[in-house]
């Protein structure tokens, strides 16, 4: 398959090397530090975002992944571009464990040693990074980022765009709503509201606006 990734930050080192991986091809590279899209003598095309329709001339049934850790500019990214989802591609690093009934969408990234169990679903552009678990039913919303070795226990919900810090933990059928922030190392065993940030064990609550 060959591929564009979006985005040359240090998430997209990690997101090259999965790739590297899967035995995929990288055919460009997006990044707005470019300025004009140039083929260079590694075969690769760099460019800015706006070059991707010139890019979609250059190359047939080229697919995509967006490799920017930050939720919200991801989300702002997909938007703009406004493909399809079948545009994106699916990365489950080799040594993951994935469930059979486990769904993951579009765009998603399943780094390297992580466990996503029974009837989970992970949603579209989300990241389940290095080391972290997912347990069975539990259910991951688009654009959200579960940061290494974070463990989300049995059938809890994460909201759209959300954080969860490294190290956290979810107690079973908890809740953290929208484009919430959970620090890293924080043990979660309530509800959290969207856009709220909490931390700590327990996690307390510290900041809750009423938007993003």
């Amino acid at each position: 398959m060959e591929l564009a990734v979006i985005g040359e930050g240090g998430h997209s080192k990690v997101i090259m090397d999965l790739i590297r991986f899967q035995n995929d091809k990288v055919k460009a590279v997006l990044d707005d530090k470019y300025t004009e899209l140039v083929c260079h003598d590694d075969g690769i095309y760099r460019g800015p975002v706006a070059s991707v329709p010139h890019l979609l001339r250059q190359i047939e049934h080229l697919k995509f992944i967006v490799a920017i850790g930050n939720n919200k500019v991801r989300k702002s990214i997909v938007t703009k571009l406004g493909f399809t989802k079948e545009s994106y591609v699916s990365l489950i690093h080799p040594s993951a464990v994935v469930s059979p009934s486990a769904q993951i969408g579009q765009g998603a990234v399943i780094m390297a040693h992580c466990t996503i169990n029974a009837d989970a679903i992970i949603g579209n552009h989300t990241i389940i990074n290095t080391g972290a678990i997912v347990e069975h039913d539990s259910r991951i919303e688009d654009y959200a980022h579960v940061a290494p070795h974070a463990t989300l226990t049995g059938a809890v919900c994460v909201r759209e765009g959300t954080m969860i810090g490294a190290a956290a933990a979810v107690i079973p059928g908890k809740t953290i709503g929208e484009w919430a922030v959970i620090g890293a190392g924080s043990t979660v065993i309530s509800d959290i509201p969207s856009f709220s940030t909490a931390v700590g064990s327990p996690a307390k609550v510290l900041h809750c606006p009423n938007t993003i």
